[in-house]
């Protein structure tokens, strides 16, 4: 199972998008400072999360919302 999430900084002024296996070990290590994208915006919480089964989908799906579209979409649905 892949899952694509979406992360808001506790400041709510930040989000990241980002693809996994483990989400609850890929949250902890954006909290840890261990993410250099992430680290000088942390603490993170998870706005909302997707989960594929089909990896493929799931790799097209975090493109789409990295791109200005997809931003676009996720800021007025998410």
């Amino acid at each position: 199972m892949k899952y694509v999430y979406i992360l808001e900084s506790l400041d709510s002024e930040h989000f990241y998008v980002g693809i996994t296996d483990d989400l609850r070990a890929r949250l902890a290590k954006h909290n840890a400072g261990e993410v250099p994208h992430t680290s000088k915006y942390r603490p993170w919480r998870i706005r909302t999360y997707f989960a594929f089964s089909d990896e493929q989908l799931a790799i097209a799906f975090e493109k789409y919302l990295k791109s200005g579209s997809g931003r676009a979409f996720a800021k007025k649905h998410f």
